[in-house]
């Protein structure tokens, strides 16, 4: 059986569905799981007007996805857990009304709300005048433009193989005239009745000049998975804190506070380990370890984990941040001067990878934590227990 397209969006033919749903009733030949469904509407009021909304049902686990925020994942459910963090940001924002330069280059966390966002794809930091590159761009805001960038063309496959696949794909684009100009193409596909998900990129430089990239999956969990005890694992080879702030709690970065007003975010860059089929775990336990959020990166292509704790109160927003990135969120010129800005010529593309799992139950939980000892114990974990120039 061949699998089957349907196309949401498209400005070039000027396509645009605003309403449909796909399931088992609507497609039988695709029915080996009845509770699946793909429903794309657009919602409506404040500012949340005019956003495009996917809703993706595998029959096991739920995601609303944005395509009108970089295809961006908004939040979701998992056999009754859900799969989000409570931002002082209720509804996702249309990017209309995100001014990325206001308060300080900080605009950017006024539409911030999401369980998976990415920065990029000119730079993936704090806002500041960088000098070098395109003079053009040397005015930062904080995380660049992506995650406000509505997708252009959107696409959904049924894919029949290896027990059906749900497919949604997004394409973006960035850039200005005199100025770099990228593709994102992003693909998030997940199997009938499984607890996983994967996303896989590409990025092009569509430009008639080499340009700078960086990219960064700012991936953010809440209760019930952050808690009180929670605990953080990775296998690495060297971590060290971003900053002074960060440095005060090095010691127990792998566990977590219950919300605490007043808390101040700390941040902790690893380079990490992977396995021989070149994946690297990631993963944030519950207290009692019974419930676990997964993320597997490839490290070939997100070859730097940045974690990001920022446990103040719960109106505040209590939620931490798994990061992989083809960098670390440093301000830009600190990454080119560490060498980890991907240069792309003109026409050239990288790709990246990563899959999160939903661990319903202890034994898949202490499964992976198994699975990351024995990866540390391939050689020493260094922790520098201050900032280190190579990091930040």
């Amino acid at each position: 059986m061949k699998s089957t397209q349907f196309l949401f969006t498209d400005v070039s033919s000027q396509t645009w569905v605003e309403e449909i749903l796909l399931n088992a009733e609507s497609h039988p030949e695709f029915s080996r799981n009845p509770g699946w469904s793909i429903h794309k509407t657009q919602l409506h009021g404040g500012l949340s007007e005019g956003v495009d909304l996917i809703e993706v049902n595998n029959g096991a686990l739920q995601l609303s996805i944005l395509p009108t925020r970089g295809m961006g994942v908004w939040k979701g459910n998992c056999q009754g857990i859900p799969l989000e963090w409570q931002s002082p940001v209720k509804t996702p924002v249309n990017p209309a009304y995100v001014t990325l330069s206001e308060r300080g280059g900080l605009g950017w966390l006024s539409g911030f709300n999401e369980l998976i966002c990415r920065c990029g794809l000119i730079s993936n930091g704090p806002p500041g005048t960088d000098s070098g590159g395109n003079p053009l761009e040397s005015e930062i805001t904080l995380h660049g433009r992506i995650a406000n960038t509505p997708a252009h063309f959107v696409n959904v496959e049924l894919d029949p193989a290896d027990g059906g696949w749900l497919k949604v794909t997004g394409k973006m684009e960035e850039g200005m005239l005199f100025g770099s100009h990228f593709l994102l193409e992003s693909t998030l596909e997940t199997r009938l009745d499984s607890t996983e998900f994967r996303i896989r990129d590409r990025v092009t430089n569509l430009g008639p000049e080499s340009a700078e990239s960086e990219l960064l999956y700012h991936i953010n969990v809440g209760a019930p998975f952050l808690e009180e005890g929670s605990q953080f694992a990775i296998p690495f080879e060297e971590m060290a804190p971003r900053d002074s702030r960060a440095a005060e709690g090095v010691k127990e970065f792998e566990t977590y506070l219950g919300p605490t007003p007043g808390y101040a975010e700390q941040a902790y860059y690893f380079l990490p380990v992977c396995d021989d089929k070149g994946d690297t775990p990631a993963l944030l336990a519950d207290k009692k370890g019974g419930i676990g959020f997964l993320v597997d990166l490839k490290k070939a292509s997100l070859p730097y984990f940045t974690l990001w704790k920022n446990t103040q109160s719960e109106a505040g927003g209590y939620v931490t941040g798994l990061e992989p990135a083809i960098g670390f969120p440093n301000f830009r010129a600190v990454e080119r001067e560490q060498g980890r800005l991907r240069i792309l010529e003109s026409g050239a593309s990288y790709e990246t990878e990563f899959q999160v799992s939903i661990l319903n139950n202890s034994d898949s939980v202490d499964e992976v934590r198994q699975k990351i000892t024995k990866l540390s114990e391939k050689g020493q974990s260094v922790i520098h227990e201050t900032p280190h120039p190579r990091f930040s």
